[in-house]
């Protein structure tokens, strides 16, 4: 007879087995040295005058994996230490990141040498977030394409963090993601994560979601997931404010008038938040004042700025955010170098990490190693 703890007692073998499928899929693949490749050459830029230089006597070395444009490269480099390798695939934020740092990340993770990635002591990662995050698992589905580690493209791309950690034994690492990688896949995904750390690396793990609306005016909640090969130490997260800063604090004056919405643009906008209020749903724009916390920056923030539209005054048309306003919303300061375009700075903003966060994770971390 199928009684309801038969068929429950089922039900959970089944998912055990296949997220022990899902492990070993990737980790077989992953966490074996890869074929040499080209081998990494550091490309410094021309000028002498680098705006977020290094420090001339660090206290100690760290690696920054798909570095974007730098946020943890900045907080880590205030904390003492000494950037020794980087690497992101993305030309465009390769261009950022070597106006601001002198250097320009090697491309592919898949294609690097470990040879090439020398000893350090720290491992910087914000794997790629799309493959969990609750936005882009809806897209994925509605596509009708794979999503979390069954996304070919970006989804076992923490195993290539994985495979450097085996190889290089950091003493630490800081890892980020979305809020939303601890729920994925009904938890089933984290803990593939968290077990491959522990389990099969040797480190203990420390996480937490940490919204930056307490030190940036923005709410921005990510999971941090910090560990050490030192299993005596017991890490304790930084303590964040419960009241940050208002955005009026990051608005520039004279804001050019392209940042305006167009008149059909924001008629549009407006238009779909009704459709979708009568429909029950929680979609459209948010419109906020000098004196409010935005919503989270995406990376799609090119394509209408819907997510954070700051009002001009009654009866005017809203404007998006400046580059140099979402530098600030996400905690670069304000000599932070934006040489690309407004749509490649919108979308390498969206990705970043928030520095101001990272720079109170990196000092008590540094702290805790005694670095």
């Amino acid at each position: 007879m199928r009684t309801k703890e038969n068929i429950k007692a089922k039900a959970g073998t089944k998912n055990k087995n296949i997220s022990a499928a899902k492990s070993a899929k990737y980790k077989k693949s992953a966490l074996k040295p890869s074929k040499s490749k080209e081998p990494y050459q550091p490309h410094f830029g021309e000028s002498a005058e680098i705006p977020f230089p290094g420090p001339k006597n660090p206290k100690f070395k760290f690696i920054d994996l798909f570095a974007g444009i730098g946020g943890f490269r900045m907080a880590f480099q205030k904390a003492g230490g000494k950037c020794i390798f980087s690497s992101d695939w993305d030309k465009y934020s390769q261009e950022t990141y070597e106006a601001n740092y002198g250097e320009k990340p090697v491309g592919d993770i898949h294609n690097i040498n470990l040879s090439d990635i020398k000893q350090h002591d720290i491992l910087c990662a914000g794997f790629p977030c799309q493959p969990f995050s609750i936005a882009g698992v809806s897209k994925k589905i509605s596509l009708g394409r794979k999503h979390g580690f069954d996304d070919e493209r970006q989804g076992n791309l923490f195993f290539e963090i994985a495979k450097i950690l085996k190889e290089r034994q950091p003493k630490a690492f800081l890892l980020e993601n979305v809020k939303n990688l601890k729920n994925h896949d009904k938890g089933r995904t984290f803990e593939i994560i968290h077990n491959t750390l522990t389990k099969e690396l040797g480190y203990k793990v420390f996480f937490k979601i940490i919204d930056a609306q307490g030190v940036v005016p923005q709410h921005r909640e990510r999971i941090y997931i910090v560990g050490f090969k030192d299993h005596t130490i017991d890490f304790r997260f930084p303590e964040f404010p419960k009241d940050g800063p208002k955005l009026g604090t990051i608005l520039e004056r004279n804001v050019p008038g392209k940042y305006t919405l167009t008149n059909h643009l924001w008629a549009y906008l407006q238009a779909y938040a009704r459709k979708h209020a009568a429909a029950g749903n929680g979609f459209g724009f948010g419109l906020v004042t000098p004196n409010d916390v935005t919503r989270t920056l995406s990376a799609r923030y090119y394509k209408d700025g819907s997510e954070i539209l700051v009002s001009q005054g009654p009866g005017r048309t809203p404007r998006r955010l400046t580059p140099k306003e979402c530098a600030a919303l996400m905690g670069y300061p304000s000599n932070f170098t934006i040489p690309v375009s407004d749509t490649q700075a919108y979308r390498q903003f969206g990705n970043s990490v928030v520095v101001k966060v990272v720079e109170k994770l990196a000092a008590e971390i540094v702290a805790t190693l005694n670095c």
